[in-house]
């Protein structure tokens, strides 16, 4: 099984930071339309690009981007750099939200990963044992 591009990941995680994104504007009554998206979303998915650019930039993530490196390099901007563009913006960053915002995108950027990692496996292993 060939591995996704990095291409592929990354536009993967991009759709869970705006996953994360609409569940947050739904779970509070606000409108989930294109504008109240991205007006969320945009300080996460500026995080998401400066935790893509790691990626690149560190070898071994770039080689395994469905890896729990690669998963870390972008989690960790995407949170920080989403938070400090809020309190930038004067949007509110309450310690609940960091918390939770936090554990959510950690299960989103990292959880997906070893789903596939699950899957990959699973589907090489009934590959190499099917009788011939």
């Amino acid at each position: 099984m060939k591995a996704p591009s990095l291409w592929l990941v990354a536009l993967v995680d991009l759709v869970w930071v705006l996953v994360f994104a609409a569940i947050g504007r739904a779970n509070h009554g606000e409108a989930v339309g294109p504008t109240g998206l991205l007006t969320t979303a945009w300080p996460f998915a500026a995080g998401w690009l400066v935790g893509w650019v790691l990626v690149l930039a560190v070898p071994s993530a770039r080689a395994r981007p469905l890896g729990a490196v690669a998963g870390a390099l972008v989690w960790v901007p995407t949170v920080v750099a989403g938070m400090l563009l809020r309190v930038a913006t004067g949007a509110g960053v309450q310690t609940s939200f960091v918390i939770v915002a936090t554990i959510v995108l950690g299960v989103f950027l990292l959880g997906w990963r070893g789903v596939a990692a699950l899957v990959r496996r699973s589907r090489r292993s009934t590959r190499t044992n099917v009788p011939v």
